[in-house]
């Protein structure tokens, strides 16, 4: 099935694999809403939190674009060090490019699940969380403020469910009317929708923030709201 930009999925077995990696920019701009207006929001609020030793890491890097722009605005930062990490070896090798030059970017094909953090003063999800199995999110969660120094940040944007059936109508109703003002053709939505069931499983702010509050973050609050689309910190 097409879902755009030359991608092909099937039915619930959508995959960040494969040939995704060469149009997944340009694939997740028009599918995201202000994505590039979120990596600036997380550019910003990392001034607060990256030292000059700081481990920072990117889980889900994907193609690198963020990672980049962050080791970029803290260039300066000469001893910092920018970890990204990501299941699919073609992304790696996409962010690899995209991050060349900037010589304390590592990038890695490792799993969240099994990935051993460093004590570090950020770490990254832009939309990741929401593709990791439910039954795993809350050893993951438990693992990232215990890598997390004191007065440290988790800054993680996830697709987000509406906190009941009536809301939930609206913003998925919304939503798909973005993704046709984008240029997708209602074939290529309904077939994203279907090849995404059983891997993309989002939860609700409430769901999020349940997940955090376990974890041990007692300190936190939604930097970005747009339709069904949230932007957290959470500050150790």
């Amino acid at each position: 099935m097409k879902v755009g930009h030359d991608i092909e999925a099937g039915n619930a077995n959508w995959s960040f694999g494969g040939d995704v990696a060469e149009t997944f920019v340009e694939h997740i701009r028009q599918s995201v809403p202000m994505y590039e207006e979120g990596h600036d929001l997380v550019c910003k609020f990392s001034d607060y939190f990256i030292h000059d030793d700081s481990v920072v890491y990117e889980m889900g890097v994907s193609t690198g674009e963020l990672l980049r722009k962050l080791a970029t605005r803290h260039k300066a930062r000469k001893n910092a060090r920018w970890i990204g990490f990501d299941t699919e070896k073609p992304m790696i090798t996409k962010a690899k490019s995209h991050c060349k030059g900037l010589k304390n970017v590592e990038l890695s094909v490792d799993d969240v699940r099994l990935f051993e953090f460093e004590k570090s003063d950020l770490i990254v999800s832009y939309y990741t969380m929401q593709f990791i199995p439910p039954r795993y999110r809350q050893d993951i969660f438990d693992k990232i403020y215990e890598s997390l120094n004191w007065g440290g940040a988790f800054i993680m944007f996830e697709k987000v469910r509406g906190p009941d059936a009536r809301f939930q109508d609206m913003m998925s109703a919304l939503y798909n009317d973005f993704k046709t003002e984008q240029g997708f053709s209602a074939e290529e939505i309904l077939s994203k929708t279907g090849s995404l069931k059983g891997v993309l499983d989002p939860f609700s702010t409430a769901g999020n923030i349940d997940l955090l509050q376990r974890a041990g973050f007692v300190d936190h609050m939604t930097i970005f709201k747009h339709i069904c689309f949230e932007g957290f910190i959470a500050i150790k």
